[in-house]
């Protein structure tokens, strides 16, 4: 079979299909990329253009295929721990949580993506809120992509992904397996967390509750939304948060004039008001 190459009115129908599907807005200069990302699919499945791909992804009922070019488009770039000053910010949270009443934390992780975000979640509240043995702790963890969700659910993680794991940490929550040289984390830990597919664009939002979350990362996830998608997606995060709760994003994301409702907390942290 001769290379496959996306013209540019197939190019138009895939844009078109991502953003109303996904939010994703890509660019004109992004054609490569797509191109890229779908030809080993294309030929994977026997077919002979990209537009047959196009037409079996639009015909598809069992949302089988829809799931497959959600894990190839989508960016599924994580770590244990990142956003450093993050984690400072919730050291100080988690001593004012410690003082009060209620021992009640929800927390969603809305583009959870392998599972190292609600892992570091789950370590950082076991060893930084105080008697958090005696806490109601649930994570949701949601991510458009099966494929990584599937992945994340073993919570088993190869030595490269679990380098910037502090030793202590790595020591007390995981596990080696020898056998495939991997680290698997505490069963403990896991039941903490409730991993489920979803769709932040085309979701039901109604499954939801306001004001159930005190807690919500959405980190480096807006960046590839337009402003409109970006706005209604923020006035959703603001519904579903508690009273004063926070929403955490990336470190090159920012709410500027989306921030209604919201007060900068620094550290690309927002506090709802």
């Amino acid at each position: 079979m001769s290379n496959l190459v996306l013209s540019q009115k197939e190019f138009t129908l895939f844009q078109h299909y991502i953003y109303d599907h996904l939010g994703i807005n890509l660019g004109a200069q992004k054609i490569y990329l797509v191109q890229a990302r779908l030809a080993k699919r294309v030929k994977q499945l026997g077919l002979v253009s990209f537009k047959e791909y196009y037409d079996r992804l639009c015909n598809d009922t069992s949302g089988e295929e829809f799931a497959y070019l959600s894990s190839l488009i989508s960016t599924n770039v994580t770590s244990f721990f990142r956003e450093a000053k993050q984690w400072d910010f919730l050291k100080t949270y988690s001593a004012v949580l410690a003082e009060q009443p209620a021992k009640k934390l929800r927390i969603w992780s809305a583009a959870c993506s392998s599972g190292e975000e609600p892992y570091s979640l789950a370590m950082f509240l076991d060893t930084h809120l105080a008697k958090s043995s005696a806490w109601d702790i649930k994570i949701l963890a949601t991510d458009v992509s099966p494929r990584v969700l599937k992945a994340a659910q073993t919570g088993t993680y190869t030595q490269k992904a679990c380098a910037g794991i502090d030793p202590v940490l790595l020591q007390r929550y995981f596990t080696y397996e020898s056998q495939t040289q991997s680290f698997r984390i505490d069963e403990r830990l896991k039941s903490m967390i409730t991993f489920r597919e979803y769709n932040l664009v085309t979701g039901n939002y109604a499954l939801f509750k306001e004001g159930m979350f005190d807690i919500i990362f959405c980190r480096n996830v807006m960046i590839y939304f337009d402003k409109p998608t970006q706005e209604q997606l923020v006035k959703k995060f603001h519904t579903l948060l508690t009273k004063e709760g926070y929403l955490f994003i990336g470190s090159s994301e920012a709410l500027t004039d989306m921030k209604q409702g919201f007060k900068s907390k620094g550290a690309s942290i927002y506090q709802k008001v």
